[in-house]
């Protein structure tokens, strides 16, 4: 089996529950636009540190699942794009803390409701996991 497949599944397993399912469908791609909207707030020069996360973020897809990699790019340019107008018209700092704080108040309750661990607590890169699992459900994608 691909260690895609492993992941994928094993962070399934802490999953079951389907108002935990539902919230994470939401709360996961919410937490990734405040994460890069934190990072994009970021005064760094040249660089956009969202933008160089994301194509970090792209290669270690890459390295799991082509597929996944390859559905994760439209998803990251919208985010990017949302990102950009937020920060033209000025909100991108208070809008990002909002959405972050208010996500994980939720997906902490959704794993409270199912009670076991979020699956990050075992292995960070969970939290990279997390947005191909979301991919995967609301495509209904197989192995």
């Amino acid at each position: 089996m691909k260690k895609i497949n492993i992941m994928l599944n094993e962070y399934a397993q802490s999953h079951q529950n389907r108002t935990n399912q539902i919230i994470h469908k939401i709360c996961v791609p919410l937490i990734m636009l405040s994460i890069l909207g934190l990072m994009w707030s970021i005064p760094s020069g040249e660089f956009n540190i969202a933008i160089i996360f994301s194509v970090v973020a792209l290669a270690y897809y890459a390295f799991l699942s082509l597929k996944y990699c390859l559905l994760m790019i439209p998803q990251l340019i919208v985010m990017m794009l949302m990102l950009a107008w937020l920060d033209r018209v000025g909100v991108l700092l208070e809008t990002s803390i909002v959405v972050f704080i208010l996500s994980w108040i939720l997906q902490i309750w959704g794993h409270k409701i199912e009670g076991k661990k979020p699956s990050f607590l075992k292995d960070v890169f969970f939290l990279l996991i997390g947005p191909l699992w979301v991919t995967k459900a609301v495509l209904n994608l197989e192995d």
